[in-house]
């Protein structure tokens, strides 16, 4: 079993910065894939980044790519999501995912567990 906390959203305007963080326990942290997706009202999970198990692969969405950065510090069990240059499209709910197979998929479906979820609001 693997437990995810998400903390640091909240409103935030246009052209602003803030930092996500994603607790984990449960098991080895550094033995699996974690990945950010995000969620906007009446709209599908939407894939954002991946870092692999050591952090040293990462994989971003199209429309995040240049704002966002994701990084994990295996030591405190944590990986960040640096949101830079936020847009009022970028609010959603975001949710950090872990993925045991270290697959670093952009498919919700390859993520076994899931925290829940923190609110990110860009105004314009």
């Amino acid at each position: 079993q693997v437990q995810l906390v998400e903390s640091g959203g909240g409103l935030v305007q246009a052209g602003g910065s803030l930092r996500l963080s994603c607790a984990a326990s449960g098991r080895t942290f550094s033995s699996y894939a974690m990945g950010w997706f995000r969620q906007a009202p009446g709209k599908e999970r939407e894939f954002v980044v991946a870092i692999s198990r050591s952090g040293g692969r990462t994989y971003y969405a199209d429309s995040v790519k240049g704002r966002f950065a994701i990084s994990r510090d295996n030591a405190k069990n944590t990986v960040y999501l640096q949101m830079n240059s936020l847009k009022p499209e970028d609010t959603a709910v975001y949710y950090c995912a872990a993925d045991l197979y270290g697959r670093m998929s952009s498919s919700p479906r390859s993520y076994e567990y899931w925290g829940q979820g923190t609110q990110v609001t860009v105004s314009s």
